[in-house]
Parts: C-alpha cells; structure tokens; sequence
C-alpha cells in the first residue's frame, strides 16, 4: 500500500480569518445571514451525520440508493483514471464509486478534496488501506475558491455529490461551474448529485424533523461564533425555522431571535442588534428540474451525458462532459 499524500493550501488560521469576514459581512448586512459551511465543526458534524438517520431526512439514503443502482453506469461511460471529489468529508459514498471505477477500469488515483484536515487525514487513510492499489492524494482546500489546486494529468471525473450544489444562489453556482469546466479538459467529466424539486410537504420536514436535530445544527452555527470568535450568542433564544421559498425552489433555513438582544462579537470588535422576530439566515437548499439544471451545465460549458433519478423523482446524477 502507498501512503496517501496531503497537500494543504487551507490552515486553521485561514480558516478563522474566513469566518471572521463572513461573520462581519453577514451580521452587518441587512436582512442577516451567514453561510452554512460554518454549521461544521466537531459537533456540527456529528449533528449532521444524526441528521441524516432521521426518518423525516431522505436526501442522503436516496442518494445512496440511486448510486448503488447505476455506478456500474456511471464507471463505464466514464473511465477515469482520476477520480476527484469535492467535500470529501468522510468519503462514504466514494467507496461505491471506487469500487466500480477501479474494477478492471483504469483508475489510478483518487483526489478528496475537504476544508477539515483531520477528516481529510482519516479518510484518506481509510481508502488507502481498502484500495491498495490506488494512489491517494488529499487537498485541504475550500472547493469554492481553490479549484486551480486540483492536480492535473490523467482523464480526471469530478464528483460533487450530496446535493450541494444547492447551498449555492445561481451567480454562485455558475461561477462554481464555470471554475469546475476551466480547471477540467475538453472530455473530463463533472458528476453532480442534486435535490429535485418535490412536493413541499416531503421536502420541509427534512429540514425540520420532530425530533428537533436539525435544530440544534442550525442553532450550532451561533456555538462555533462563540467559540471561534468569542461572541455572546444565546443559541437558546433562536429558534429554528425552515421553509420553502417557492419562487427560489429552495429550502431556507433561519435562525429567529425570541426576544430583543445585543450580542458582542468580541474578536471583530463588533455589537450586533437583533429585534424580537428578526430573523438570521444561515442555508439555502435549492431543488432543481432536470431542465434547469442541464441549462445551468450547458452555460457553463458542460454536454449533459446522462441523467439518473431514483423512482420517486427526488434525486439526480448528472454526468457532464467538459465541452
């Protein structure tokens, strides 16, 4: 077995100085908001990962399901030799897609790509060891601004999946398309997973489930400013809303304030009023129609391959080829 390599082009201290600008941005802005990445420290992941067993939550296990059918597919008209993967995380999907590409296939190297180096480390580890013969090579890195990182060489398949490419508004996500069809050759390929749009009385409770999980990890992001940058937040004065924008076709996940508080961001040096019934945005989760979403490719410079949905219609693989 080779021992995977790590290349880090983000520190802790990049990482704090990220919040910080988004926290100063997004709390002096007017309605409020902040991004979801910061839902995820040690706690927020571990609230995600229950998140994700809830019945009320069926994204991941639909997407997992619709994988386990059609990665046979997806490996044969791909051929990668170069299996790249944004937000890695824990790389529990990927194994599929290892398994299938590297099964008489020509897969050689495997790239995770995550902001946490110590998820990063361990999952690199963990594919070394269960796939001796691939090469291992993590990037610490935010996919959405360091996508140059990526090594070249090689026929190289992108994967993003777990609907993340919904967390982004449209400007956002066709500069991110873009980003991903300038770093890749003509006839790489970009495979994308994401929510479809369905019926609002299915889609809400994922994001609002009885038990109140996601509550917490939404509440979570107000831990990590205390924590990270020594603000004042009650978390317990929030509470949690979700709700279908159907304009937007997206979940949007706020944060309410329960009564009129100032709240003290002490490494920003900043005094932050929130009124009763003022609400924090802190995610959106856009749903998408397959019409939509090849457009988006299209304008980006992407040939849409093929489509994959589970039977119920609430989940997508696309795989796209770099024009």
């Amino acid at each position: 077995m080779t021992a995977p390599t790590l290349e880090i082009h983000l520190t802790d201290d990049d990482l704090t100085e990220a919040l910080r600008a988004d926290a100063r941005r997004g709390l002096t802005a007017t309605p409020k908001w902040l991004p979801p990445k910061w839902f995820y420290d040690a706690r927020g992941s571990e609230l995600f990962e229950a998140i994700t067993e809830l019945p009320e939550y069926y994204p991941t296990r639909t997407e997992r399901a619709l994988l386990e059918r059609v990665v046979g597919e997806i490996a044969e008209i791909a051929r990668a030799e170069v299996l790249v993967e944004l937000g890695a995380g824990s790389a529990a999907k990927t194994r599929l897609l290892l398994s299938a590409l590297s099964a008489g296939g020509p897969l050689k190297t495997y790239v995770p790509q995550d902001v946490s180096e110590s998820a990063l480390r361990g999952a690199a580890a963990e594919i070394a060891a269960e796939f001796p013969g691939l090469a291992v090579h993590g990037v610490v890195s935010d996919f959405t601004d360091t996508l140059h990182n990526l090594p070249r060489g090689g026929r190289r398949m992108i994967a993003f999946l777990g609907g993340t490419i919904g967390n982004l508004v449209p400007a956002e996500r066709a500069e991110f398309l873009t980003g991903i069809q300038r770093v890749l050759e003509p006839g790489e390929q970009l495979l994308l997973g994401a929510g479809l749009v369905i019926d609002p009385a299915v889609l809400v409770p994922a994001y609002d489930d009885a038990a109140g999980v996601t509550a917490e990890f939404n509440r979570n992001v107000l831990h990590v400013l205390n924590s990270r940058l020594h603000a004042d937040f009650d978390p317990d004065a929030f509470a949690h809303i979700a709700l279908w924008d159907t304009d937007n076709e997206w979940i949007e996940m706020r944060l309410e304030a329960g009564r009129d508080m100032t709240v003290t961001v002490a490494d920003l040096d900043l005094t932050v009023r929130f009124a009763r019934g003022e609400q924090l945005r802190t995610e959106i989760s856009a749903k998408f129609r397959i019409d939509g979403l090849t457009a988006e490719l299209a304008a980006a410079g992407f040939a849409t391959e093929h489509v994959w949905t589970d039977p119920d219609a609430r989940f997508a693989l696309i795989l796209a080829e770099r024009r």
